[in-house]
């Protein structure tokens, strides 16, 4: 039996997917900023507990990024972002019939299942079509997925400014944005025909056995040994921990950078938003570049140099108040930042074992919400404490100095090849 599938050219494809991922990012980034907060006031939430809403939609990344991953190396990555994208195509709609504050927190741990279950995915999917260009074509994709995160706050905060904050306006048109991203998907992601599988085998005496109990035992099985291969090899923790230590403070600086600027450095909402704009603008800008540079010459150099850069601009931070000092600091950190994870994800495709590159993925993104997650936890600890923000600062500055010390000290890409095959 002839099959025919829709293939399309590398370029078209790429192109394709990082507009999808720009309008799911854009989707899921509305539905949270600026909305969220008021949205949660309104429905009478506890100011002690409106925290739980804002972590609901972050827990999902811890579980499922790496079972989501892992399985798309068993049962194929298209399947894996058609849900992800089923997930924010229908999330935005149950928003539409919320009535109470744990309503909403339920709703937003769902709907995090999206964005943890599409980013790894499609980098894994960006990794294997773009073996020679891995660097660049992740970065790329990641640029654009930061163009919807960047656009989200100011379309979302105009559509409550002229609706009167109506909150069911807006999420249509989170809705509108994320059934963009899930119709692209199919497009993209699905054939003109489809294989008839069968899940029954006829034995001799024409008695049919369900196979499918079978499959799945297999399925956990090799997912399981996936996650202990990854988890033995040295290389692939120390990735992880880069990863982790890159986000820990970047989710401590992008909470609490503004909250110096506003308390401390006296800076009013439009010197505060040009700041953390513009370091968002050079994280789009760069990182594609970068990416590219890191496929020339390696990934080493950029990753202990980029750790160097970040701790060193932290340490500063606390030590001025002057706006045009903070907008430097702020950009040069987003330079370091990007010079980092334009280089670890490719890097860690490149230490896997071909057969389980999206296990790998999948672990240094869970990692990586780990980090996320656990920075503005801890350093609020340490803002509480007398060493105010010299000591939160100060504290990035070590972290991010230990893991350049650990990355250096390792043999990772210490000789860089550039013999991977050609690709589209």
């Amino acid at each position: 039996m002839n099959l025919k599938r829709v293939y399309l050219t590398g370029r078209t494809y790429f192109i394709i997917l990082c507009v999808m991922g720009a309008m799911a990012i854009l989707s899921s980034t509305m539905s949270k900023n600026p909305v969220l907060n008021p949205f949660a006031v309104s429905l009478g939430a506890p100011s002690d507990l409106i925290g739980i809403i804002a972590a609901a939609s972050t827990i999902p990344g811890i579980i499922v990024s790496l079972p989501a991953a892992s399985l798309s190396d068993i049962f194929g990555r298209k399947k894996v972002l058609l849900f992800a994208t089923f997930i924010f195509a229908s999330a935005p709609f149950l928003y539409l019939g919320i009535t109470t504050w744990w309503q909403l927190a339920l709703v937003r741990f769902y709907h995090g299942f999206a964005t943890a279950m599409f980013i790894p995915v499609a980098e894994v999917t960006i990794a294997e079509r773009f073996p020679t260009k891995r660097g660049e074509r992740m970065a790329t994709f990641n640029s654009a997925t930061y163009v919807g995160r960047g656009i989200a706050p100011f379309l979302g905060g105009s559509i409550l400014f002229l609706t009167n904050y109506s909150f069911h306006t807006l999420y249509i048109a989170v809705a509108i944005a994320g059934t963009t991203s899930f119709t692209i998907a199919l497009l993209l992601l699905t054939e003109n025909k489809k294989t008839i599988h069968t899940s029954t085998t006829p034995t001799a005496d024409n008695a049919i056995i369900d196979t499918k109990p079978m499959k799945a035992k297999i399925a956990t099985g090799q997912m399981l040994k996936g996650w202990l291969t990854i988890a033995h090899n040295k290389n692939a923790l120390t990735i992880s921990f880069i990863q982790a230590c890159q986000y820990y403070a970047y989710g401590t600086m992008e909470f609490y950078l503004v909250q110096y600027m506003i308390e401390i450095a006296n800076l009013n909402a439009l010197a505060v938003s040009t700041i953390i704009g513009t370091q968002i603008i050079s994280l789009i800008i760069l990182r594609p570049i970068l990416g590219r540079l890191s496929d020339k010459h390696g990934r080493r150099l950029p990753i202990i140099l980029g750790c160097t850069i970040s701790a060193t601009l932290l340490f500063l931070i606390p030590h001025t108040t002057q706006f045009p000092l903070l907008l430097l600091i702020s950009i040069g950190y987003g330079i370091g930042f990007a010079l980092v994870i334009s280089s670890t994800s490719p890097l860690m495709c490149e230490l896997a074992p071909p057969k389980l590159i999206g296990t790998s993925i999948g672990f240094l993104n869970t990692t990586m919400d780990i980090g996320q997650t656990l920075g503005p936890i801890i350093s609020g600890i340490i803002l509480a404490t007398t060493l105010t923000y010299t000591g939160l600062f100060t504290s990035l500055t070590i972290l991010l100095t230990t893991s350049a010390i650990i990355f250096t000290i390792s043999n990772i890409d210490k000789h860089h090849k550039t013999n991977n095959p050609k690709t589209t």
